[in-house]
Protein backbone atom coordinates (compact mmCIF):
# COMPACT_ATOMS: atom_id res chain seq x y z
CA UNK A 1 0.00 0.00 0.00
CA UNK A 2 2.95 2.82 0.64
CA UNK A 3 3.58 2.52 -3.14
CA UNK A 4 0.07 3.69 -3.64
CA UNK A 5 0.16 5.96 -1.20
CA UNK A 6 3.04 7.81 -1.45
CA UNK A 7 1.54 10.10 -4.05
CA UNK A 8 -1.83 10.77 -2.14
CA UNK A 9 -1.80 14.61 -0.76
CA UNK A 10 -4.30 16.38 0.70
CA UNK A 11 -5.78 18.92 -1.59
CA UNK A 12 -8.88 21.11 0.05
CA UNK A 13 -10.73 21.13 3.32
CA UNK A 14 -15.10 22.29 2.34
CA UNK A 15 -16.65 24.77 3.90
CA UNK A 16 -19.94 25.49 3.90
CA UNK A 17 -20.59 29.12 4.17
CA UNK A 18 -23.89 31.80 4.10
CA UNK A 19 -22.75 34.51 2.96
CA UNK A 20 -19.44 33.83 0.26
CA UNK A 21 -18.53 37.44 0.24
CA UNK A 22 -18.04 38.12 3.87
CA UNK A 23 -16.40 34.80 3.77
CA UNK A 24 -14.06 35.76 1.13
CA UNK A 25 -13.19 38.93 2.73
CA UNK A 26 -12.16 37.46 6.29
CA UNK A 27 -10.04 34.56 5.11
CA UNK A 28 -8.34 36.78 2.18
CA UNK A 29 -8.13 40.14 4.44
CA UNK A 30 -7.69 38.86 7.98
CA UNK A 31 -5.99 36.36 7.99
CA UNK A 32 -4.18 36.28 4.13
CA UNK A 33 -5.01 34.04 2.04
CA UNK A 34 -5.27 34.62 -1.36
CA UNK A 35 -8.44 34.43 -3.56
CA UNK A 36 -7.23 31.29 -5.85
CA UNK A 37 -10.32 31.23 -8.10
CA UNK A 38 -14.23 31.74 -8.01
CA UNK A 39 -16.77 29.34 -9.63
CA UNK A 40 -20.80 29.26 -10.29
CA UNK A 41 -22.28 26.45 -10.85
CA UNK A 42 -25.68 27.68 -12.10
CA UNK A 43 -26.93 23.82 -12.63
CA UNK A 44 -26.29 23.43 -9.23
CA UNK A 45 -27.35 26.56 -7.87
CA UNK A 46 -23.91 26.62 -5.68
CA UNK A 47 -20.64 28.69 -5.77
CA UNK A 48 -17.24 27.53 -5.08
CA UNK A 49 -14.43 29.83 -4.09
CA UNK A 50 -10.77 28.37 -3.10
CA UNK A 51 -8.59 30.81 -0.61
CA UNK A 52 -5.26 29.50 0.27
CA UNK A 53 -1.40 30.47 0.70
CA UNK A 54 0.10 28.76 -2.40
CA UNK A 55 -0.96 27.24 -5.70
CA UNK A 56 -3.37 24.44 -5.45
CA UNK A 57 -0.83 22.06 -7.19
CA UNK A 58 1.14 21.89 -4.64
CA UNK A 59 -0.54 23.50 -1.13
CA UNK A 60 -3.98 22.48 0.61
CA UNK A 61 -6.28 25.26 0.44
CA UNK A 62 -9.70 25.57 1.70
CA UNK A 63 -12.76 25.54 -0.47
CA UNK A 64 -15.65 27.81 0.58
CA UNK A 65 -19.05 26.28 -0.73
CA UNK A 66 -21.81 28.74 -1.39
CA UNK A 67 -25.41 27.15 -1.78
CA UNK A 68 -27.60 30.01 -3.16
CA UNK A 69 -31.11 28.71 -1.56
CA UNK A 70 -30.00 27.89 1.96
CA UNK A 71 -32.00 30.01 3.86
CA UNK A 72 -30.67 28.83 7.45
CA UNK A 73 -27.74 28.64 9.11
CA UNK A 74 -25.74 25.87 8.80
CA UNK A 75 -25.20 23.66 12.35
CA UNK A 76 -21.84 23.31 13.23
CA UNK A 77 -22.51 20.00 15.39
CA UNK A 78 -19.54 18.17 17.39
CA UNK A 79 -17.62 17.01 14.66
CA UNK A 80 -15.67 19.11 13.13
CA UNK A 81 -13.17 20.88 15.43
CA UNK A 82 -11.44 23.88 13.82
CA UNK A 83 -8.20 24.99 11.04
CA UNK A 84 -5.38 25.95 12.37
CA UNK A 85 -2.99 28.59 11.25
CA UNK A 86 0.57 29.50 11.30
CA UNK A 87 1.12 33.04 12.63
CA UNK A 88 4.39 34.34 13.74
CA UNK A 89 2.48 36.79 16.65
CA UNK A 90 -0.95 35.66 17.95
CA UNK A 91 -1.08 37.97 20.04
CA UNK A 92 -0.98 41.27 17.79
CA UNK A 93 -2.81 39.17 15.03
CA UNK A 94 -6.13 38.28 17.96
CA UNK A 95 -5.77 42.36 18.85
CA UNK A 96 -5.88 43.63 14.97
CA UNK A 97 -9.04 41.24 14.44
CA UNK A 98 -10.62 42.65 17.61
CA UNK A 99 -10.36 45.76 16.11
CA UNK A 100 -11.96 44.61 13.06
CA UNK A 101 -14.83 43.34 14.83
CA UNK A 102 -13.79 39.32 14.54
CA UNK A 103 -14.67 37.32 17.57
CA UNK A 104 -12.17 36.13 19.22
CA UNK A 105 -13.45 33.23 21.39
CA UNK A 106 -9.81 32.34 22.80
CA UNK A 107 -7.44 35.40 22.93
CA UNK A 108 -4.03 34.48 22.59
CA UNK A 109 -1.91 32.71 25.45
CA UNK A 110 -0.22 29.41 26.13
CA UNK A 111 -2.05 26.34 25.52
CA UNK A 112 -3.33 24.49 29.04
CA UNK A 113 -0.40 22.25 29.83
CA UNK A 114 2.15 23.97 27.65
CA UNK A 115 4.07 26.73 26.21
CA UNK A 116 2.83 27.14 22.85
CA UNK A 117 0.53 30.21 22.39
CA UNK A 118 -2.25 29.26 20.66
CA UNK A 119 -5.45 31.76 19.91
CA UNK A 120 -9.28 31.25 18.32
CA UNK A 121 -10.56 32.96 16.24
CA UNK A 122 -13.86 32.74 14.16
CA UNK A 123 -14.74 33.45 10.73
CA UNK A 124 -18.31 34.61 9.73
CA UNK A 125 -20.40 31.41 9.58
CA UNK A 126 -18.90 30.14 13.09
CA UNK A 127 -15.85 28.23 12.46
CA UNK A 128 -13.02 28.16 14.32
CA UNK A 129 -9.79 29.02 13.48
CA UNK A 130 -6.60 28.27 15.43
CA UNK A 131 -3.99 30.25 15.61
CA UNK A 132 -0.52 28.57 16.80
CA UNK A 133 1.97 31.47 17.01
CA UNK A 134 5.57 30.34 15.51
CA UNK A 135 8.71 32.11 15.59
Amino acid sequence: MDDLTSKFRLLHTMIRVMDLDKSIDFYTRHLGMNLLRRTDFEGGRFTLAFVGYGDEDDTAVVELTHNWDQEAAYEMGDAFGHLAIAVPDAYAVCEAMEKEGVNVPRPAGPMKGGTRVIAFVEDPDGYKIELVQRD
